[in-house]
């Protein structure tokens, strides 16, 4: 008996690209599809157009990271400001709009917010292509509901800026302190900056998806700014969420407890368990969980439906591909045992990618020489999730800044990094300064 797959309704977050909400089918014909690492060329993967050296000594830069450190009050003030936004992922129109209103003050050409809403703003080059860095706009459900219970705005204690939201805008208003910094410069970079703070990363990419589209044919790289940069990734963990249904006629147990939805669920499960003994591999970051199951309210009764989640995680597309295709053996045979109709409904579907060359490319070595710089010794890795995996995926150079930005996020007290906040924002300005080059001041 075959699998039904029908169409995901609102409850699906499906990431980040078209015809995946066609169901199963169209997402295994993605994931079989030549992954970023069969198709990228390492000639695709930029240089630095300048030395870290040669960049700290230019007397335009250095007026940049004195700026950069005249401004942190006004940083943690914009950071105060972004938090207060309550912004869970899918309601960030009001803070993109504070993030624009930020970039238009400042300077940045070509502001916008499009319909994701992500907020867009650069700083023009000359040759026509693009070094985009990326913030995260939204934030977890539950920070905005501390950020509703909230008696004031965020405060500073010390080197810490307390209050829910502030965790994840510390990155946005470090983007932003970095596009202020370069503006002071008064230099003209060879590839333009654009800066974006990108909505629905929680739900699924979205906004990623979005931005992607509009700078992945003129992009030279992808920066996702997580933190200071002392972890680094270059390439993507593709992760895979489903959530398989089931379907029985329901009753009362005094009618006979088969056939009966749990039994066809339970089938499933201890097979696709079987499949993660055998498929496991942490070399390849090869995953499969299954971590929720539901059905049923009370003893004496057969539920008529039920589901349980389904976690396939893998750094190759092809692995992903293949599990998905055993599950569904599995759920046609379940189905056929049991008697109870099974289907896979995609609930988030992030991608996967690895470039070939990416870990020793310009844009790796220019990032580690900038945490070098900083203080401290970056971390690689090839295995990243964020939304740099869309990029990634589309074949793109792409790595994400990681390191810690504060704590308790998603309580009451979380928390801000000021000194972090400030060196992500250095950080961002030498990587705009190596990656997109120093040409000419705009006054010449």
């Amino acid at each position: 008996m075959s699998i039904r797959v029908r169409r995901p309704d609102e409850r699906a977050r499906v990431s980040p690209f078209g015809g995946l909400a066609a169901g199963l089918g169209a997402a295994l014909a993605l994931a079989l599809a030549p992954s970023a690492s069969a198709e990228a060329s390492p000639a695709l993967l930029p240089e630095p157009l300048q030395p870290l050296a040669e960049a700290l000594s230019d007397p335009r830069i250095q007026v940049g990271l004195a700026g950069l450190r005249d401004t942190k009050p006004e940083t943690v003030r914009l950071l105060s400001d972004l938090a207060a936004i309550v912004s869970p992922s899918g309601e960030e129109r009001a803070r993109a709009e504070r993030v624009a209103e930020e970039m238009r003050r400042m300077g940045l050409s070509d502001v916008r917010v499009d319909a994701s809403p992500n907020a867009v703003g650069r700083i023009p080059g000359r040759s026509g292509r693009a070094l985009v860095f990326i913030s995260t706009l939204d934030d977890l459900v539950t920070v905005a509901e501390h950020q509703r219970a909230a008696v004031g705005p965020p405060r500073v204690e010390g080197d810490r800026l307390v209050g829910p939201g502030t965790n994840t805008s510390s990155i946005t208003a470090a983007m932003l302190a970095a596009a202020r910094a370069h503006l002071a410069t008064g230099v003209t970079p060879e590839h333009d900056l654009v800066f974006a703070a990108v909505a629905q990363e929680e739900t699924g990419l979205l906004g990623m998806r979005t931005l992607y589209e509009a700078y992945h044919d003129r992009a030279v790289a992808f920066v996702d700014i997580l933190g200071d940069g002392r972890s680094v990734s270059y390439g993507a963990l593709g992760i895979h969420w489903w959530r398989v249904e089931g379907e029985g006629p329901p009753g009362h147990s005094l009618g006979g407890g088969l056939p009966n939805v749990n039994h066809g669920l339970a089938r499933a499960v201890d097979r696709i368990f079987e499949l993660a003994a055998e498929v496991q591999d942490p070399a390849t970051g090869t995953v499969v969980n299954v971590a929720m199951l539901r059905s049923g309210a009370v003893f004496n009764h057969k539920p008529a439906e039920g589901w349980f989640s389904l976690d396939l995680r893998s750094l190759e597309a092809g692995i992903i591909a293949e599990m998905e295709a055993a599950v569904a053996r599995i759920l046609e045979s379940a189905e056929a045992d049991t008697g109870i109709r099974l289907r896979m409904v995609p609930f988030e579907l992030t991608p996967g990618g690895q470039i070939p060359g990416a870990r020793g490319s310009g844009l790796v070595r220019s990032t580690q020489a900038i945490a070098r710089h900083l203080g401290f010794e970056a971390e690689l890795s090839n295995a990243g999730a964020s939304n740099m995996n869309v990029a990634l995926a589309g074949g793109t150079p792409a790595i994400g800044l990681g390191g810690p930005r504060g704590g308790d996020r998603g309580q009451a007290t979380e928390w801000a990094d000021i000194p972090a906040m400030m060196r992500a924002a250095e950080h961002v300005l030498l990587l705009a300064v190596m990656m997109a080059g120093v040409g000419e001041s705009r006054s010449e």
